[in-house]
């Protein structure tokens, strides 16, 4: 289902305050939140709708690229938000399991070892659990890693796209099965990224900042962009203002369905000089003294 437009959610204009978003939030929140409507299911999600588009919202970067961009400039994407929220892939013969806890997830690792959960489950090896550390740009594009099990080296086939924090399961490869039973236990595999020194990410979206100084904001300019693909020459418009998003399609994150990328976002901050030489500041001051308003007349 597409989602709604994050301003006709909370009932304010495209122009909106930030208070009058603020206000907005509160009301509504209140109206749908689970404490006042037990049971609910539908005040329950509108109550994420209104927290969701409330989060986007209040935030003056995330605001104006989906001002912007729409969703797909706040991690949208098209697979409607993170591609590896939950379930179970399979690569190659592997099974990669992707969940931050609950049913199917480590609430499972923890039934097994302790007997509650599904009581017809048989006998088996015990869960085991490793990390393994990746790149930003390895968990873009994914990579093989060997890691050690039992003293035997396993090689782990990790997808594209994956996050920090994200676990992959691989059936069969924990321990070995105890005596009267025949099957292994499971392997559960968490991600770690490094951060980059200049890039950050946000679901299927990368984001960076470039700085600029004033003159090449007033008249228009190219600059080379760092993205994960190397660097990209992006043209900045005359009269770009501080803080202005730039699209740049296809160098995000890999979704996991159909290889589409996410966009990079890149961020253009304006520079004013501290340090001018005398002659700098005489051009300074006759464009002041100008009539037209000055550089942005």
């Amino acid at each position: 289902m597409a989602k709604r437009d994050y301003y006709e959610v909370l009932g304010v204009p495209k122009n909106a305050s930030d208070d009058e978003i603020k206000k907005a939030y509160r009301k509504l929140a209140i109206k749908y939140h689970p404490d006042k409507n037990p049971g609910d299911k539908e005040a329950e999600e509108k109550f994420k709708e209104v927290s969701e588009a409330h989060e986007v919202l209040s935030d003056k970067q995330k605001r104006a690229r989906y001002d912007q961009f729409g969703h797909a400039g706040v991690g949208g994407g098209a697979s409607g938000g993170n591609p590896f929220a939950g379930g179970n892939f399979n690569f190659n013969g592997q099974t990669f399991n992707f969940d931050f806890g609950g049913a199917g997830g480590f609430d499972d690792i923890l039934g097994s070892l302790f007997g509650f959960g599904n009581a017809r489950r048989p006998r088996r090896g015990a869960d085991y659990q490793t990390n393994v550390t990746l790149t930003f740009e390895e968990a873009i594009f994914g990579t093989t890693k060997t890691i050690e099990v039992d003293g035997k080296d396993l090689k782990v086939k990790i997808p594209a796209g994956i996050d920090d924090g994200m676990s992959i399961r691989l059936a069969g490869k924990g321990g070995p099965a105890p005596e009267g039973a025949t099957e292994r236990g499971d392997l559960y595999v968490r991600v770690r990224v490094k951060p980059h020194k200049t890039l950050t990410r946000e679901g299927v979206i990368i984001l960076s900042e470039q700085k600029i100084d004033m003159v090449d904001a007033a008249l228009g300019c190219e600059i080379d962009v760092e993205t994960v693909d190397g660097k990209i020459t992006m043209k900045v418009p005359a009269g770009t203002q501080s803080g202005t998003p730039f699209k740049l399609s296809g160098h995000g994150v890999p979704y996991r369905s159909d290889g589409d990328r996410g966009p990079h976002i890149v961020t253009v901050i304006v520079e004013t000089p501290k340090n001018l030489s005398r002659r700098q500041k005489e051009l300074l001051e006759e464009f002041k003294s100008n009539k037209k308003r000055g550089f942005w007349g």
